[in-house]
């Protein structure tokens, strides 16, 4: 009788042995196929980021080697802003030409002491090296805005000098768009010609850049 108690007690034992070690198995076998599949996401969105930055690089690379070559072929020149993202096709007569910085400003609409001051932004101004105060020449003038800043522009939100009517977009990126004022050429001055059948040809062409965040 004995003999047998002690039979049942040790196959019972061995049982709960085997039991323990099968799941002690188990579960380290699981925690290393969840740190393989923890450590393989981890390696390819880390190969994935650098590919597409890469991608992005040598594709703008590509862009602007290009753009050079065939401006070169058509006997053109190419000014490139990188702080805004654009590239503008310049005539090889242009050569010597120069970049005047100055801004637009966007005024109140409806306000019963005058116009005020609501909206500003960068205004490039692509100067002919013949340029002279006594004989001035057609300049190329580029507006910067942002896009909240066109988007309220086209509500009317604002509006920029007397003209009617407001500049018309040349092109933009994600983050801004390039637009020609209105009646830029009002007083049709030497060049003004050449100027008009430049910008009938598309001349800019937007390319995204980095923006530092806010």
């Amino acid at each position: 009788m004995n003999k047998m108690v002690w039979i049942t007690l040790v196959l019972t034992l061995c049982v709960s042995l085997m039991g323990c070690s099968h799941d002690n198995a188990k579960a380290v076998a699981n925690e290393e196929v969840q740190q393989t599949d923890v450590s393989a996401g981890q390696t390819v969105e880390k190969t994935v980021g650098k590919t597409d930055e890469e991608t992005v690089e040598k594709t703008d690379e590509k862009a602007a080697a290009a753009d050079s070559i065939s401006a070169e072929e058509s006997g053109s020149m190419i000014y490139e802003n990188s702080q805004y993202g654009f590239r503008f096709t310049l005539p090889k007569s242009w050569q010597g030409y120069t970049i005047v910085t100055d801004k637009w400003e966007g005024l109140s609409v409806g306000e019963a002491d005058g116009d005020k001051v609501v909206e500003t932004g960068p205004l490039l101004i692509i100067r002919h090296p013949e340029w002279t105060k006594e004989n001035p020449r057609q300049d190329i003038p580029i507006m910067v805005f942002t896009l909240a800043q066109w988007d309220a522009l086209q509500q009317e939100k604002f509006h920029i000098g007397a003209a009617p009517i407001g500049p018309s977009e040349l092109g933009r990126n994600s983050g801004y768009v390039f637009a020609l004022p209105a009646r830029y050429n009002f007083s049709f001055p030497t060049g003004y010609e050449e100027v008009e059948d430049m910008l009938s040809q598309h001349p800019l062409q937007p390319f995204e850049v980095n923006r530092a965040k806010p």
